[in-house]
């Protein structure tokens, strides 16, 4: 069975730590910026992760549809989408989910 289109994207996402982190801020305060997500992961964390280790862990996430971003002036503010992980969810929890193949 084929999967859906993104889905690889997502799991390598959610596979890396400070990537996990990185999230976990986003749920507790959502709407942050770059240099804001680097000082909560220095002060919070003791991550010591430089800033363009930060915007291309989120770029990732981006990528896989768990951060959207939107421009406001000159900043870029990081809000976390959850939808992606619904439909991970919805996969293994929906009755009409097709029977996988067997692996031959």
């Amino acid at each position: 069975m084929p999967e859906e289109p993104g889905v690889a994207e997502l799991f390598k996402a959610l596979a890396d730590p400070t990537r996990r982190v990185i999230l976990d801020e986003l749920v507790l305060r959502d709407e942050q910026t770059l240099f804001e997500l680097c000082t909560r992961l220095v002060s919070i964390h003791g991550m010591s992760s430089s800033r363009q280790a930060v915007s291309q862990h989120l770029d990732v996430l981006e990528a896989a549809g768990l951060v959207r971003v939107e421009r406001k002036g000159r900043y870029k503010f990081h809000f976390l989408d959850t939808a992606p992980l619904a439909r991970i969810a919805e996969r293994w929890t929906s009755p009409h989910h097709p029977e996988p193949k067997e692996l031959s």
